[in-house]
């Protein structure tokens, strides 16, 4: 009997694909990776065109081991390792280190790990795709430049256990950028001014809200940025004016069905609607992909392959999906297209999108065979893509402007569901609907109104929102900053680094990350850069196309960032970091303590070390007095790692985010902070603000 030897990556597939293919066929798994460059060097030789080194990673000879021992038994050896390109060169690793003949040696791929898929895959083999290894190679080499280059610097720099990374680092910088912009941010106020009518045959009154005024016979937007703009509309207006309905609108709306998960899509919308962190959600993400035990069908892959930027769908899975929709749903909730995203240049296009691997398997039918988030995960891809599918939700819509005293406008607008088309089974988490209804009947155009009351109310503007995992994936997708295995774990490093740290859902930089991004820009601004981030990306996507020759980009990367490390080296050389004494004095042996920094930040530390171990918490002291007590104001940290200021009083309750200032505000009283080039209030109903350089000048006055 001929015997057939099926390489995949992990152990938990060895079980599912097992069960679909005849007693002919052994399922060995290499678990990962089998070769990689050494850890304790550079890993490729700059004087030998670059080339790489490669090593059996520490732990695998064993099973390397039992794999060429099987190699030997096997007429046929297939590589069955991940449809991307680190799984091409998984497979191109395995070939190098069990030596297998190249005659009977063959590649082969599935997006599902499902029969039919397996099955469909060993009749058509395939060869090693180089192009695919080599860009691989190319992504590994340089980021082993970035990391074992730079990293040392930061170990002298600041401290060691620090790391850089091609991609980790200009994530970094735009979330510290982001928090740059929120903490310069200065609110602008404005006020909105809604109003109520009424007319003859309306059910409930109508809330407009102002829009501009007419001049010319044409309508001006117009903004209301004082409360003295407000009262002179309001003056306008008038206790009764003529109001009537200039312009009745009725019209329809389509909201297109969402587009089927791709890896970038799935892990902002488990954020959103799970509360799922990135890692999380890769995590359970792969269990679904390799297989869930369920009953009378032994493991079986839930969902399709979920690293992909794809989505694209099959035609098989397409028509299953069209034929579910139609049986359950109706005919007339079918879509017309499959509802496909044009694709960009670094779109893998191979993949097809994240979507259950048989639509007929739904949520209520595997519930009891998983744990609950790995069912509301899968519900969240079984619903998003059946709603792919499906025809678009219809919305009758209304929109009605109103003259008020000759010259205002004020505008209402109302829709209402006509047909739920994708909504029957899917939301997206953050899709709101205006459940307001028509509420004016039959009002039409020319009819006359009443004026019943205002209602104006002040504003101000708020600044940009901290970064989320879920907002921070969507950003470097957008700029074109990684790929989709690289989103959760650079997340999660910066995470692992302190860089960064996570309050609820919200990203904050802390100060150790701080001071990491200020070094890679000031010295590493290539590197820091979004756009020569996104750039190596789409060179690494030549590469994989067969269009560039993979160790071109290596020799025209490595020589300037070997240029730049040295420049900093040797800036390094002369600055000369000692640890900063302070007039807190040891309790343990009279020492005057440093300052140090750790993880999270600074911290106090007996110079002493390691005859005297004695160690406290830092509070830098902010220079200004605590308003609710007249104590020190101090720099904290969170537990987290975030800095705010507090009070140095124990029994004080007084913290803010911002620096506070002695100067009160003479508008309320209030205390102000500190926000970029301006002193604002910190109560915010009272949105005052002042430019620095005025409180300088009231000080010295």
């Amino acid at each position: 009997m001929a015997r057939y030897l099926v390489i995949v990556e992990s152990p938990t597939k060895v079980k599912t694909i097992r069960k679909f293919l005849g007693p002919s066929y052994v399922v060995m798994a290499s678990a990962g990776h089998v070769r990689d460059l050494p850890k304790s060097q550079l890993g490729f030789d700059p004087a030998n065109d670059y080339e790489p080194k490669y090593i059996t990673i520490r732990g695998k000879g064993e099973i390397l081991a039992a794999l060429r021992k099987e190699v030997k038994k096997a007429d046929k050896v297939f590589l069955a390792t991940d449809p991307d390109r680190e799984g091409e060169a998984i497979s191109w690793h395995l070939i190098a280190a069990l030596n297998p003949d190249p005659k009977k040696t063959y590649r082969i791929t599935f997006n599902e790990i499902t029969k039919n898929a397996v099955k469909e895959a060993l009749r058509h083999p395939r060869q090693i795709d180089m192009d695919m290894v080599d860009a691989q190679q190319t992504r590994r080499i340089v980021d082993r430049m970035v990391g074992y280059r730079i990293s040392p610097l930061l170990w002298k720099k600041i401290k060691r256990g620090l790391s850089a990374g091609r991609v980790q680092s200009v994530a970094l910088r735009i979330i510290a950028d982001r928090e740059k912009e929120i903490n310069e941010f200065v609110p602008t106020e404005y006020w909105s001014l809604d109003a109520e009518f009424e007319a003859a045959g309306m059910k409930k009154p109508l809330t407009a809200q102002f829009y501009g005024v007419l001049k010319d016979g044409k309508a001006v937007k117009t903004g209301l940025n004082s409360e003295e703009e407000v009262s002179r509309v309001l003056a306008g207006l008038g206790e009764q004016p003529d109001c009537r309905a200039v312009s009745v609108k009725r019209g329809e709306r389509m909201r297109k069905a969402p587009l089927p998960f791709t890896t970038s899509t799935l892990q902002q919308e488990a954020s959103r609607a799970l509360n799922f962190s990135t890692q999380k959600t890769m995590r359970l993400a792969q269990q679904l992909y390799e297989g869930i035990d369920l009953k009378d069908e032994g493991t079986v892959g839930l969902i399709t392959y979920l690293r992909t930027d794809s989505t694209r769908i099959s035609e098989e899975a397409d028509k299953a999906a069209r034929a579910f929709i139609g049986k359950n749903y109706g005919e007339n909730y079918l879509g017309e297209s499959s509802g496909q995203k044009k694709s960009t240049g670094h779109i893998q296009d191979a993949h097809e999108a994240i979507r259950p691997s048989d639509i007929n398997r739904t949520p209520d039918s595997v519930k009891d065979a998983m744990s609950r988030d790995l069912f509301r995960l899968y519900q969240l891809i079984w619903k998003r893509f059946a709603a792919s599918r499906m025809a678009p939700a219809r919305y009758e819509t209304l929109q009605i402007r109103i003259q008020a005293a000759d010259s205002y406008l004020f505008t209402a607008g109302a829709g209402r569901l006509d047909f739920d088309g994708y909504r029957k089974v899917y939301a997206e988490a953050e899709e709101e609907e205006k459940a307001a209804g028509y509420p004016v009947g039959s009002l039409e155009e020319g009819e006359r109104l009443t004026l019943k009351k205002t209602d104006p109310e002040q504003h101000f503007t708020q600044p940009p929102a901290h970064y989320t995992e879920a907002s921070l994936v969507k950003t470097l997708e957008e700029l074109g900053i990684g790929r989709p295995s690289t989103y959760a774990p650079t997340i999660t490093t910066l995470l692992a680094r302190h860089y960064i740290t996570k309050e609820k859902k919200n990203l904050y930089i802390t100060e150790l990350g701080d001071a990491v991004n200020n070094i890679m820009k000031s010295s590493f601004p290539e590197i820091d850069n979004v756009q020569f981030t996104a750039y190596m990306e789409s060179m690494l996507d030549s590469v994989a196309e067969g269009k560039t020759q993979w160790k071109q980009i290596v020799r025209n990367f490595y020589p300037d960032l070997e240029r730049e490390v040295m420049e900093a080296e040797q800036k390094l050389d002369k600055v000369s970091i000692e640890d900063e004494k302070t007039d807190i004095i040891c309790e343990h042996c009279g020492r005057n303590m440093v300052i140090k920094y750790g993880p999270h930040g600074k911290f106090l530390a007996c110079p002493g070390f390691p005859e005297c171990r004695n160690t406290k918490p830092y509070f830098e002291k902010a220079g200004v007095k605590c308003p609710k007590c007249g104590q020190e104001i101090v720099l904290r940290r969170s537990k987290k790692g975030r800095r705010f200021y507090g009070c140095e009083n124990p029994e004080c309750d007084f913290v803010s985010w911002q620096k506070p200032s002695d100067i009160p505000c003479p508008q309320c009283g209030s205390y102000m902070v500190e926000r970029g080039a301006k002193l604002v209030c910190a109560n915010s109903s009272c949105g005052f603000s002042m430019a620095k350089e005025t409180q300088q000048a009231s000080s010295a006055s």
